[in-house]
């Protein structure tokens, strides 16, 4: 069954080297009970690792059925100490976290069989421990501990059985309880190599084997062998590709479980981890809800300017050094504004005047400002009434006393009472109110809702005495049209006013649709700036959950030891620790949005501010925690991946 020649291994501490095989060759048949014996550093242990696929001679020959070993790779070197060796240690190596079922169950998990778990009952039924099946090894003596580690050697029928010390740490009683099972074991059929430094022990073997100084040098056989079993000996095709499958298919129910378990069993260090992501989600969330609602609240505002808007407006220049007023060059007039209207380019213009006036209605007097507009005002800047009606043009030809009021007026004239259909006096003059404005909103340094509007002919020659106009707002018919319609309007306002070129800034166009562009890209980078500070506490929590992965790694080295004695490839490591990972972030992702959003609703309710969560804004946190935990759980879990399964099982 198992042939070795000449097998050297010299391990390494610092830069003295100890030789702990000397050409050892050896050969095991199929069902034997050989124990090893030895002093301590006799290579007894070492040689018990080599022939269990636990680690790889320096030199010599390995076959098993006549199968090379020496070459596998360590995926192919993981199938075999899964399917063909069960380990049996000295020190148990359960699992504390689970119950005495579940540690028997785990190399099933590696084998890709977890759903076969009733196999582990049954081997746990084999040794005897049914009624303790679902304590956990702090709650089971030493000989009940080492007969589940036998469970679980078991589970997987494999061929051999290798014992390190199996007796080492149990009384006299235990010790024939465990010695009995492998007797048992072995007349079943099982191939079983034990280590030992006890005569009493090793009188249950068929063959003794003494070694000293990394040599064999003595091999008795003391007895027959008694195995009772049916040999089969291995088939080596296609065994690796079908295990590497299975493998492939470990069921991540089990490792979420698993990652569940290894974090709720410390829970303030788990905790701590969580709240560093928590804090940086929830900042995030936050943030981005504060600049989604700057953002749109900015674009409320600035859709009362209306759309495809140009403004053009009387300049102000400096003459012989004197800084001239707006207006003192260039002064436009009602016959510029159908001028303009005219350009193919336009689609509507309304030009306006604006003062400041006294407002009375009844008793109630109000200080507002007055503005006198075109017909097409109500249109251009967004402002269909919200009761009554807009001035229409005949009433714009005729000078018509009719007023629309902002709602702050409103509220100051009227109170709750309809305006529309009211007389009220503008700087002593009669106007009858013909309408209510939409809400605009206000800022700290303009309400806009504060404003009356009548038709500009009555403002100009009933009201305000003014021959010109304050400006002239045009629509432009289409976006792309923006720059050649101010090029065209520019052109003829110079023509029109034989303005030379000295004078290019006694007039203005403002483009409306540049300036929301500029709002709106320095709100969006208000939002990006927020958020990315908010990410930078993600990333401190994320460094917090490396390092508590990297503690984990050291603190459970003997636990992935053990794991990859029992069939554990590097993958199924690696996906192990970066599953606990993103469980830790995920967890606290959630938390995170939840606590985020509670956030922008108590700034929206208590601090006034607008905000707004926004579906992707969540999605985008939750994702970038995920991220966290797969990025800052990558290193400690390819740390853990290439442990040496024989250093980390001795592991202090």
């Amino acid at each position: 069954m198992i042939e070795i020649k000449n097998v050297t291994k010299t391990y390494r501490t610092g830069k003295v080297g100890v030789q702990a095989l000397r050409g050892v060759s050896l050969k095991v048949k199929q069902g034997e009970f050989v124990a090893i014996m030895g002093p301590s550093g006799s290579g007894k242990s070492t040689l018990l690792h080599v022939l269990g696929f636990l680690d790889r001679p320096d030199s010599g020959d390995y076959k098993l059925w006549d199968k090379d070993i020496i070459r596998l790779t360590d995926e192919q070197l993981a199938v075999l100490r899964n399917r063909i060796a069960g380990f049996v240690f000295q020190q148990f190596h359960l699992l504390s976290r689970v119950s005495a079922l579940e540690n028997a169950e785990l190399p099933l998990v590696y084998a890709g069989r977890r759903h076969l778990k009733e196999k582990a009952l049954d081997k746990i039924k084999e040794v005897n421990l049914t009624q303790r099946a679902q304590h956990r090894p702090n709650e089971l003596s030493g000989g009940e501990q080492q007969r589940v580690a036998i469970a679980r050697a078991l589970v997987n029928e494999p061929l051999i059985i290798l014992a390190d010390e199996p007796t080492g740490n149990l009384d006299t009683k235990s010790e024939k309880e465990i010695m009995s099972i492998f007797t048992d074991l072995n007349r079943k059929g099982k191939t079983i190599i034990m280590v030992t430094h006890e005569k009493e022990i090793a009188a249950y073997a068929d063959r003794v084997i003494y070694m000293r100084d990394g040599k064999i040098i003595s091999d008795e056989k003391k007895r027959e062998s008694v195995a009772a079993g049916e040999f089969k000996e291995l088939s080596f095709e296609g065994i690796f590709d079908h295990e590497q499958r299975l493998l492939n298919k470990v069921e991540f129910v089990e490792q979420l479980r698993q990652a569940a378990n290894s974090i709720v069993s410390h829970k303030m260090r788990s905790f701590l981890s969580v709240l560093g992501i928590f804090i940086g989600v929830a900042a995030v969330v936050a943030m981005l809800a504060l600049g989604q609602g700057a953002k749109e609240s900015i674009s409320q505002r600035l859709a009362s300017l209306g759309s495809n808007l140009l403004s053009v407006r009387p300049g102000s220049r400096r003459f012989h050094g004197v800084s001239l007023e707006a207006g003192a060059v260039t002064r436009f007039t009602l016959k510029d504004s159908d001028a303009i209207s005219k350009l193919p380019q336009v689609r509507r213009v309304s030009p306006s005047v604006r003062d400041r006036g006294q407002v009375v209605y009844g008793n109630k007097n109000w200080n507002t400002q007055i503005q006198g507009t075109g017909s097409d005002y109500a249109d251009m800047r967004a402002s269909a009434p919200i009761a009554g009606r807009f001035f229409t043009e005949e009433e714009l030809r005729m000078r018509e006393k009719v007023i629309l009021v902002g709602t702050t007026v409103a509220r100051e004239l009227f109170g709750t009472a309809n305006p529309v259909g009211a007389g009220i006096k503008v700087n002593r003059i009669n106007f009858e109110v013909i309408g209510v404005l939409p809400e605009k909103g206000a800022s700290h340094w303009h309400d806009q809702d504060d404003l009356v509007v009548m038709p500009i002919t009555t403002a100009m020659y009933r009201l305000l005495g003014k021959e010109y106009v304050d400006s002239i707002d045009v629509e432009v018919k289409d976006m792309s049209l923006m720059q050649e319609a101010q090029d065209s309007i520019t052109g003829l306002v110079v023509k029109r006013h034989r303005i030379s070129d000295d004078n290019k800034d006694s007039f203005q166009i403002r483009n409306m649709a540049e300036i929301q562009e500029t709002l709106e890209s320095t709100t969006r980078t208000m939002t990006w700036l927020l958020g990315s500070i908010a990410a930078i506490s993600l990333l401190v929590g994320g460094i917090g959950i490396m390092n508590i992965m990297l503690v984990s790694v050291t603190e459970r080295t003997r636990e992935i030891g053990l794991r990859k004695a029992i069939g554990a490839r590097k993958a199924d490591i690696m996906k192990q620790f970066l599953i606990e990972s993103v469980v830790m972030t995920f967890s606290g992702g959630i938390i995170g949005v939840g606590f985020g959003i509670l956030i922008a609703v108590l700034l929206s309710i208590f601090a006034g501010w607008a905000t707004k969560v926004l579906a992707s804004s969540v999605v985008l946190a939750t994702l970038f925690s995920i991220t966290v935990g797969l990025v800052f759980g990558l290193w400690p879990a390819r740390k853990a991946a290439r442990l040496n399964p024989i250093e980390a099982l001795r592991y202090e």
